[in-house]
């Protein structure tokens, strides 16, 4: 869909609205969050490896107009990390807990990357809670993922990088480790003539580089490796949502990708646009897997907008009952044939069981 841009000057947030870092403790560990703003709430959830920071210039420009709440997950970031079930459903109870303790009844919630995942999983765990669902490059559509996370994965790997934290080792391991992803990224964008694709895909790299930056303190590198393996292995992807996504019927969902997507690849929004035929997708051509930092203002415009266009779901159990018992239904798919038949492959595979 094409929206007209909206006008980059914006109302600096007043004092009320900046954000701030605040925390809360569940089950005995400690959750981190940044929060600004009020009115309808508003739930950020970041990729792995990541944390809330990544939201600051989103959360600076929806506060004027919305509560956000964009927490640290468990095992990222400013939470604690301590040796635990770090897998997508956990998560979404995560996400769970932290809204009940901070009294939100019902949320729009954005996930990025596994946010994204985490996104879907809390929308099916927990219906009753969700008004709209943005998933944004999320995970978890299909198998296919970054070569780069399915080695990360592999058996072994693991010890090998914690024997680079040994002086000295980890900032030459960093410098090899830019050089490989540098060029991988320039192998790739060999296959991309236009110089915006070019620049987000360096894009790419650097955010990558930023995030594995964030895991020299061994306990936030093992939460990380375990956050990883549930969700990936050598083949890809374990987790998949496609054969859920017939449960979002009367849920408003909308879809942002960059077409220069070098992690979750631009296909799996046309994917997920099929299996959910009613969603809208935005499209950022060019941009990368990070999409919001790449036109932070577009970004924001296209949720408001999302936000003003649509009427938040009100959770029905007969309704509910009443798909779980009926499953997805093939005709409802949309899009071209190949696109279709991609859907009904990738749902012929391996599939969650979560």
């Amino acid at each position: 869909m094409t929206r007209k841009r909206r006008s980059p000057l914006r109302p600096v947030p007043t004092r009320a609205q900046t954000q701030r870092v605040e925390y809360r403790t569940i089950h005995g560990y400690r959750r981190a969050y940044r929060t600004a703003g009020s009115g309808p709430a508003v739930l950020l959830i970041h990729g792995i490896g990541d944390n809330s920071s990544a939201w600051t210039e989103v959360i600076d420009l929806l506060a004027p107009h919305f509560t956000v709440i964009a927490p640290d997950l468990l095992g990222h970031g400013l939470s604690d990390k301590p040796r635990a079930d770090y897998s997508v459903a956990a998560y979404a109870n995560g996400m769970r807990d932290l809204m009940s303790v901070l009294g939100v009844r019902r949320v729009t919630v954005i996930g990025h990357s596994l946010g994204g995942g985490v996104a879907m999983q809390f929308c099916y765990q927990f219906p009753d809670l969700v008004e709209r669902l943005v998933l944004v490059a999320a995970g978890g559509v299909t198998r296919d993922v970054s070569p780069l996370l399915r080695v990360l994965a592999l058996p072994g790997v693991h010890q090998v990088i914690a024997g680079l934290r040994m002086p000295g080792l980890l900032p030459a391991a960093q410098a090899v480790g830019r050089l490989a992803l540098l060029g991988a990224v320039v192998a790739r964008v060999q296959t991309l003539p236009a110089p915006t694709a070019v620049r987000s895909q360096l894009h790419d790299a650097t955010e990558v580089m930023r995030i594995v930056n964030g895991l020299v303190d061994p306990t936030a590198h093992a939460a990380f490796m375990r956050t990883l393996r549930a969700v990936v292995d050598w083949r890809g992807q374990v987790v998949t949502m496609l054969d859920r996504c017939y449960l979002t019927e009367r849920l408003p969902v909308l879809l942002v990708w960059g077409t220069a997507d070098t992690v979750i690849p631009y296909e799996h929004a046309l994917l997920a646009h099929s299996a959910m035929p009613h969603s809208l997708l935005e499209t950022f051509e060019g941009a990368g897997h990070f999409p919001y930092h790449d036109d932070p203002d577009r970004f924001v415009s296209a949720v408001e907008a999302f936000i003003a266009g649509t009427t938040p779901m009100v959770h029905d159990s007969n309704e509910w009952s009443r798909l779980l018992a009926q499953g997805p239904v093939d005709d409802d798919l949309t899009g071209g044939v190949a696109v279709q038949m991609a859907v009904l492959d990738a749902m012929a595979d391996e599939r969650s069981a979560t």
